[in-house]
């Protein structure tokens, strides 16, 4: 059965509804509803309830990058001790060849923590007939899209423009990739420190590659941020990996081209919760007397949410029915007493902290109405509260799109990108020579085949 769009009901300005010949029709409502000719409907299977389980304490960290690397440095070092001092002799492609060999090392340490944290996942979710099914799902639709993810792969790891691995903190994961523009002539970059999403488990650094290489190509210099998940971090350990991440973005992308000035902070899903979460912490501490703080609030020009949750209470049944365990989201979130804290929707609605909401930049949430592992009503509601207390926030959804289709087949269908194209119209507003060269620029190449970009809708778990 296909979602109900339920109408925002605030009063607003007249915006505008974008139809599928490209014609602009007036309407009353806060929001833009993109319609889509790929749009499909799908309805939602009635889940079984699970029995319930005891919970189990949170398992131990995995082994950081950090530690491996500082293992293979100091084997490096007592190599070296032990070898002569012709190294400045060496041939040029021996220095290629330990390039190559970092490389690989760098890829095979992280394949190694993310395989690990993913097995000590399982051990603590058990085996259950929707985990089972979910991941059988998952491996179909990871299949029917590697066409893509191998080309994306490819130019994550042999691009020049992209700067992997960037240490940030002192933390596991806290490292972040840079995607660059080739081309930097025209003066500094604007910028998106981008929060990745991930149920709050899966989420990597690398799930943001194929929007890095995307905006970088428009002259967008892209951050993508790396956090510690569950189990190897709770929900306190995310949002304070994201503020020093975002943190060396403010104080350190002017050394990479990037413009101080002109930072995004954009988020997907769980990477869009946390995004939020951080903003508001952020803006909270800036208003506390004594706080020290490492950035500003004032120093991000607009957040975009894509496809986030914003309000837990909401949630947590509807995770339970889908196969996000009750027990296992409150572990995530440090339990009930914090599902306030971590419920932007619900914070910017407290009067104690309305001085903090004034605080927050522009606020733009993006959502598909056929999303059904966070229903599009999220951000709907999200975006009411923010006008209500006087934020600044918009609201623009697709019609027909899913959790995925937006972030990832739509980007590999060749032609015009919606959310793409909507995202740059916020970054370059104002720049009339950047909006020129959008106007012109070609349209992207084909990654997958539309067959299968369907099929992979059809069977996404997501």
């Amino acid at each position: 059965m296909q979602s109900q769009m339920l109408p925002i009901t605030m009063p607003s300005p007249t915006t505008l509804f974008r139809t599928e010949n490209g014609d602009d029709v007036e309407d009353e409502k806060h929001s833009r509803l993109l319609l889509s000719s790929s749009s499909s409907s799908s309805s939602l299977s009635s889940n079984k309830d699970d029995n319930s389980k005891e919970k189990m304490p949170f398992l131990s960290r995995a082994l950081s990058f950090t530690h491996i690397t500082h293992l293979i440095s100091n084997k490096k070092k007592h190599k070296r001790r032990r070898g002569n001092s012709s190294d400045d002799s060496l041939p040029s492609f021996s220095r290629q060849q330990s390039t190559l060999t970092q490389e690989v090392t760098h890829a095979a340490s992280e394949t190694y923590l993310i395989t690990r944290l993913g097995f000590e996942l399982l051990r603590y979710l058990g085996v259950g007939y929707r985990w089972i099914t979910k991941f059988l799902a998952l491996g179909c639709y990871a299949m029917l899209l590697m066409p893509g993810f191998i080309q994306v792969g490819y130019y994550y790891y042999r691009s020049r423009q992209v700067r992997r691995g960037i240490v940030y903190g002192d933390q596991p994961r806290n490292r972040l990739d840079l995607y660059l523009p080739e081309n930097s002539d025209d003066g500094p970059m604007p910028v998106v420190a981008f929060i990745t999403g991930g149920a709050w488990i899966i989420g990597y650094k690398a799930w943001g590659s194929l929007l890095g290489q995307q905006l970088s190509e428009r002259g967008v210099i892209v951050a993508c941020i790396d956090y510690r998940n569950f189990p190897q971090g709770t929900m306190s350990d995310m949002v304070k990996d994201a503020s020093e991440g975002i943190s060396f973005v403010c104080n350190n992308i002017a050394d990479y081209g990037g413009d101080p000035n002109r930072i995004y902070l954009m988020g997907q899903s769980a990477g869009a919760h946390i995004a939020a979460c951080t903003l508001l912490e952020q803006a909270t501490k800036e208003l506390g007397e004594g706080d020290k703080t490492s950035w500003s609030v004032s120093q991000i020009k607009a957040y975009f949410g894509l496809s986030g949750g914003y309000d837990l209470f909401k949630l947590v049944d509807y995770f339970h029915e889908r196969g996000l365990y009750r027990s296992i989201f409150l572990s995530i979130m440090e339990g009930d007493q914090s599902l306030r804290r971590f419920s932007p929707e619900v914070r910017v609605q407290d009067p104690s902290i309305r001085s903090a909401v004034q605080l927050l930049p522009l606020i733009v949430l993006f959502h598909g109405t056929d999303d059904y592992s966070i229903p599009c009503d999220a951000s709907k509601t999200f975006a009411d509260a923010l006008r209500r207390v006087g934020a600044q926030a918009e609201l623009i959804l697709y019609e027909g799109k899913t959790h995925t289709d937006m972030f990832l087949q739509d980007p590999m269908r060749s032609g015009k990108d919606e959310l793409f194209e909507d995202i740059l119209s916020y970054i370059h507003a104002g720049d009339s020579a950047a909006l020129a060269k959008d106007a012109v620029a070609p349209p992207r190449r084909r990654l997958v085949p539309e067959f299968m970009l369907k099929l992979a809708h059809k069977v996404s778990p997501f």
